[in-house]
Order: structure tokens, then C-alpha cells, then sequence
């Protein structure tokens, strides 16, 4: 009887066990800077190219023509193998910004958990990758 409770004593709860952790990869595209945004549990990742590097380093605010951007956003859950810690866990959206060679811009958005979810002001949302700061590495 004393084995029994020890076993399940020990039994460690997996309320997450059915989520799937997505790993992105960015392909050529480097990392520029992350955000995170507690009330919606969400963190996020932008990545991009040389040309968008140096579009959030600029004074102007616009993208740089043949820049490409890709915001990645994923909810967060505490991570059970360290206190205070998080991970990141099923990933909810994808945002694609280019320009091409003339400075024409396009923008992508995929909603992984609601395909017909997508934001109604483009313009916002181009706005608001331009107002991301890369992070300064030393």
C-alpha cells in the first residue's frame, strides 16, 4: 500500500500534455528582436534580413526595399521544468512583410488557430513591425 501512494504521490500532473511546441525556422531570415505581451499570454519573434535590419535602424519608419519580415507569434505557458520560467507552446499566427525592389509593400497574415481571423488595418500592422527596435548585441 505504502509503494502504491509513493507512485502516485510522485505522479507529476501534465495539464499541457496535448499541445504540440512548434520550433519556427526562420530559414535565411535573422533574428532582429522579440516581445512579449502578458495579458494575452502571447511572446513573439520578429525575424528578417539585412535590409530589415537596417529599415528598424533608419530614422524613416519604412521598410527598405527588398526587406523582408516575418512576426511570429506563439502562446507561452509556465515551463514545468523550472520555476518562474517560460516556454513557448502552440503556435498562433504568422505575419509576412515585404517590399520589393521599388518599395512596394505587401503584407501576409496567417492565423493558425482561426484561418478567417485576419487583422482588418494593414497599415496598422505595418506600423507596428516598423516600430520594433532590434536588439543590440554587444
Amino acid at each position: 500500500m505504502s509503494v502504491c501512494a509513493l507512485f502516485t504521490a510522485c505522479k507529476i500532473d501534465e495539464p499541457d500534455k496535448d499541445l504540440k511546441r512548434v520550433v519556427f525556422d526562420p530559414g535565411n531570415l535573422k533574428f532582429i528582436t522579440n516581445s512579449l505581451n502578458p495579458k494575452k499570454e502571447t511572446m513573439s519573434a520578429l525575424y528578417g534580413n539585412q535590409e530589415a535590419l537596417e529599415s528598424l535602424t533608419g530614422e524613416n519608419n519604412q521598410p527598405k526595399a527588398n526587406s523582408e519580415f516575418k512576426l511570429i507569434t506563439w502562446k507561452y505557458h509556465d515551463n514545468p521544468q523550472y520555476i518562474g520560467g517560460t516556454i513557448t507552446g502552440e503556435l498562433l499566427s504568422t505575419e509576412t512583410l515585404q517590399t520589393d525592389k521599388n518599395g512596394k509593400i505587401t503584407y501576409q497574415f496567417k492565423d493558425n488557430l482561426k484561418p478567417e481571423n485576419n487583422p482588418s488595418n494593414k497599415e496598422e500592422r505595418i506600423k507596428y513591425f516598423m516600430s520594433y527596435k532590434p536588439v543590440v548585441r554587444p
